[in-house]
Parts: C-alpha cells; sequence; structure tokens
C-alpha cells in the first residue's frame, strides 16, 4: 500500500531578500494531521520559509506544493483561500479593531451565515478571548494576542496552520498553555501544524517530526524523539551538556553536521 501523498511539500526553495540568499535549496514536508517543527537560531531562516509558502514572498527557485497543487508564488489571499492560515511571528493584530471584529477579518473567505459557529468554536478553545471580545485588541495582554492571532487564523478553518514564534515574549505559564491549544487543535480538529519555534524544548515536546535549519538551510531532520536525544540537540538547543567531560568548553565545540 503506498504512502499518502504530503499535504504540503517544498522542494529546493531559494528566497532572497535583495541580494542575500535567505533560504538555500530547503526542501521539507508536512504530512495530514501532522505537527512539523522548524527549530533555529535567530536569522537562521525559519520564518522567511513560512512567508514563502503563505505568498508573502516569491522563491527565485523551486516550489511550493499544497494538496498537490502548485501554489508556488501564488498571491497570500489565494493561498488562505486553500484553507491555509498563517499565524505571522509578533502576532500583529489590529490594535484599534476589537477582538471580535480582529477575529471576523480572518473569516474574510467564509460565508458570513458561518461567522457565529466559527466565533463559537475560537471561543472554545480560547475563554479569555469571549470575556473581551469587544475590547480593542491594544489592550489585550501579550499572551491574549497571541491566542486572538492563533483564532484569527482558525476561523480559516484551516487545514494547515503556520505558526510563526507563538511562545515569543510569553511567560512559561502562557507558553505551556499555547502549546497544549497547538496539540489540542492537532487532536481534536485533525489540523495540520507546521511550528517555526525557538524554544525547542516545547516545540520538541509538541511536534511529531522536526527540521533543523542554519544559515538558512536544512541541516538536520528527524522524528522528535530521536531529535530530543540527539547529542547536537542536546548541547545546542536544549542546553543539555556532558557533565563527565570537565573543562570542555562550548565555544569550541563543532556540531556534527558541519
Amino acid at each position: 500500500m503506498t504512502e499518502p501523498e504530503p499535504l504540503l511539500t517544498l522542494r529546493n526553495i531559494e528566497t532572497y531578500y535583495g541580494p542575500i540568499m535567505a533560504i538555500r535549496g530547503v526542501s521539507l514536508e508536512v504530512r495530514e494531521r501532522s505537527i512539523v517543527t522548524i527549530l533555529g537560531a535567530n536569522g537562521a531562516g525559519k520564518t522567511t520559509v513560512l512567508k514563502t509558502i503563505c505568498g508573502a514572498m516569491d522563491p527565485q527557485k523551486g516550489s511550493v506544493t499544497f494538496r498537490g497543487e502548485d501554489i508556488t508564488g501564488r498571491d497570500p489571499d489565494r493561498v488562505a483561500r486553500l484553507h491555509l492560515g498563517h499565524v505571522p511571528e509578533g502576532r500583529e493584530v489590529f490594535p484599534f479593531l476589537t477582538a471580535e471584529e480582529n477575529l471576523a477579518v480572518g473569516a474574510f473567505t467564509r460565508r458570513r451565515a458561518n461567522l457565529n459557529e466559527d466565533l463559537a468554536l475560537v471561543y472554545g478553545y480560547f475563554p479569555a478571548l469571549a470575556e473581551h471580545r469587544k475590547l480593542p485588541a491594544g489592550f489585550l495582554s501579550g499572551g491574549q494576542q497571541q491566542m486572538l492571532a492563533i483564532g484569527r487564523a482558525l476561523m480559516l478553518r484551516p487545514q494547515l496552520m503556520l505558526l510563526d514564534e507563538p511562545s515569543l515574549g510569553l511567560a512559561p505559564r502562557l507558553v505551556a498553555e499555547i502549546a497544549e491549544i497547538v496539540v489540542r487543535l492537532n487532536r481534536e480538529q485533525g489540523m495540520a501544524i507546521l511550528l517555526v519555534e525557538q524554544n525547542a524544548r516545547m516545540a520538541l515536546d509538541v511536534a511529531h517530526y522536526g527540521y533543523v535549519m542554519e544559515v538558512g538551510r536544512i541541516v538536520m531532520e528527524d522524528t522528535c524523539e530521536r531529535l530530543k536525544n540527539a547529542p547536537d540537540i542536546q548541547e545546542f538547543y536544549l542546553g543539555m551538556k556532558d557533565q563527565g567531560v570537565r573543562g570542555r568548553r562550548r565555544w569550541k565545540q563543532r556540531k556534527t553536521w558541519r
């Protein structure tokens, strides 16, 4: 029995900021009902990958395929209509619109008749948004704004959600809450999620498969269970050192993938 085609496929993507190559021949897959994470330091190219998928940036080379359809370089609104949601880094809510108006913006591809049903779904996952639905988004806390950004994407009823640094700037309690929501959306809604995170511990705990990026290229990939046990991941991303070797300086260590 042949394995089904991936929901999302990137093949040899190269994307530039002016003359600077931001991602270098990136290939990855996201299968239906899976959570896939991309790990890496600042500047590794993680956000550029998501922007290339959603159409905010055009690749100079390579292809992006979603549900068997080539969407390479397609405008973001057309990509969104395919039920592919994007939660950008930094939340980017509309501060002068109420929380509920922000959510309604996320349903621009849906019929108005379904709006109340969609809102009920979002409020079920984020009760705090129901409580503050008439409050301008700019007055919400950072954690509530992150919930609002995820809820806005959820209004698309996406098959795939792109999540860019959802834990950024949040207290540990809120990071745990966001992680739980990611797992629930995957389990209860059958939603595939591509998660970009610097919080490697959280990402590896919730995801099924992971890619590691450095300077615009993928240097390692495996199941998250195996990545957790990889010495390089433990040393450079999880902060775990071999205590049996004395006097070894971290800056003299070399990653095995280099």
